[in-house]
């Protein structure tokens, strides 16, 4: 009896597990074609704004920027990758802006869910924040090892 209640548990998960970024589909919110990808995330939120009203991070982080002037990071160019990925945060110079495979130790996720430990404020700074379903995607891109795609 217990073998078999293992056994069903077992293939619940695994088909959970299975359909995870399908389910990635209902929960982008003001993005609907957001995907966990960094051509999507770029694409659909640092460089464009949504119908929620949020800018784009592209709008601040930028060469001309005050963001890119303070922290250092250009979210408006193909170097985008470079500038996030294995890259330590100039706020927090122990944490790296995106960890990949760990979103929750990624200063990224961080910033944008406006943990009471991040230096500075939450982003976008004037808001609106990011819907849960979209920061949801990133932190996917993130678990998924943060690859350049």
């Amino acid at each position: 009896m217990l073998s078999s209640r293992i056994a069903i548990v077992t293939i619940l998960c695994a088909v959970l597990a299975a359909g995870c970024d399908e389910s990635l589909e209902t929960v982008a919110g003001p993005t609907p074609d957001l995907t966990p990808t960094l051509s999507s995330i770029q694409r659909e939120i640092f460089h464009a704004s949504d119908s929620s009203g949020r800018p784009s991070c592209a709008s601040c982080h930028n060469p001309n920027g005050g963001a890119f002037r303070a922290v250092g990071l250009d979210l408006s160019t193909d170097g985008t990758h470079a500038s996030l990925v294995g890259v330590a945060s100039r706020q927090k110079p122990g944490v790296l802006r995106v960890a990949p495979g760990d979103p929750a130790n990624s200063y990224l996720i961080q910033k944008i869910e406006g943990h009471a430990d991040i230096v500075g404020t939450r982003m976008p700074q004037r808001g609106p924040f990011l819907s849960d379903g979209q920061v949801t995607i990133i932190k996917r891109w993130i678990e998924l090892g943060a690859k350049n795609d």
